[in-house]
């Protein structure tokens, strides 16, 4: 084309975007950071941890590649490593052998449990790290369900008495933030009232408000060691994956009991929810990038058909665009590694 063909591009292209050219912005990687809407910091992660009876080295999750399951000393080491990287919160779910499983969940109420061991032992190492507890009964069943089961149904007023019990163990044990992640009604506001009858009013409520009956929690199952365990699904009390309108409910349901924070889980999914719920509720909003999220990303990228850095920042970014205050992530010190450089 000849230099009268250019300019004439050039004019027309001119006209066409009224002389504001969104390249400018984009041509420099200074530029790019300078006016970028969304930043994700390291202040924004939650490192979530399995824990394992003994000690030893780490194990491996299989389907989960570069996770591991961790003793009660390798927890006070990753949470020694998030501190040192910025990261505010680990959160611990335990891997509970099928032996130490009964139909009550009776596990879950032990003041020596995993959950508890490795909460004290880290608030004793590393203080200034928070710790996370999940409040569910599904890691401690023989049936795989998060509540007690009677007739074939999951009964809700008796699991909310035992998910009490069970978040005043963590509590007493030095938990700094309760995570039920169980979907009973009501469970939050009697969660509160007994944290707050026993003295413990610091402590603080991450409600799991929309967490939907879900494909993308099969790796964790198999981490925690309920995959096999399982019998049916979780949809009598997990939400259907087609409702946005029943979220902004059970959301405004935990607020109105007491939550301090709430979270979307899955995330990606999701992230319709999880806008709308940021963008109409006056509370923390956060995000878990799930278990099967994380291992797809990183199943393609052994496989070659993505980048998994990429794929981590961007997915990452993704949740804070669209309004997450935070994210649990399993990439968490990946990504505050990469963050730091």
């Amino acid at each position: 084309m000849n230099d009268g063909g250019i300019g004439d591009i050039t004019r027309k292209v001119t006209a066409a975007t009224g002389g504001r050219r969104m390249r400018r912005l984009r041509q420099n990687d200074w530029s790019r950071r300078l006016v970028r809407e969304t930043q994700l910091r390291t202040d924004d992660l939650i490192w979530p941890i399995f824990v394992r009876e003994g000690a030893g080295a780490a194990e491996p999750v299989s389907s989960m590649p570069g996770v591991d399951r961790l003793s009660v000393e390798g927890c006070v080491e990753a949470a020694r490593r998030a501190e040192d990287l910025g990261i505010p919160v680990v959160a611990l779910f335990p891997y509970t052998q099928a032996a130490d499983r009964d139909e009550r969940g009776s596990a879950a109420l032990d003041p020596n449990n995993l959950v508890c061991s490795a909460t004290r032992a880290i608030k004793a190492a590393v203080p200034g790290v928070g710790v996370l507890c999940d409040v569910a009964l599904d890691p401690y069943t023989s049936h795989g369900h998060d509540g007690i089961v009677r007739d074939g149904r999951i009964v809700n007023d008796e699991t909310v008495e035992i998910l009490c019990r069970q978040a005043l163990v963590q509590a007493e044990a030095g938990c700094d933030i309760i995570g039920p992640s169980d979907m009973m009604d009501g469970r939050v506001a009697c969660i509160r009232d007994a944290l707050d009858g026993a003295g413990l009013t610091d402590t603080m409520i991450m409600a799991y408000a929309a967490k939907y009956a879900s494909a993308f929690y099969g790796p964790f199952r198999d981490a925690v060691g309920s995959s096999g365990a399982l019998k049916g699904d979780k949809r009598t009390y997990q939400m259907d994956f087609g409702n946005s309108d029943e979220a902004l409910r059970e959301a405004r349901q935990d607020i109105a009991e007491g939550a301090d924070m709430i979270m979307v889980k899955p995330g990606l999914p999701y992230l319709d929810i999880l806008s709308r719920l940021a963008r109409e509720l006056d509370l923390p909003t956060f995000a878990y990038q799930t278990s099967g999220e994380y291992s797809m990303i990183m199943a393609a990228a052994e496989r070659g058909f993505i980048d998994a850095e990429a794929a981590m920042m961007e997915t990452l970014g993704a949740y804070k665009r669209a309004g997450a205050s935070g994210v649990l992530s399993y990439f968490a010190p990946r990504a505050a590694e990469r963050l730091r450089s």
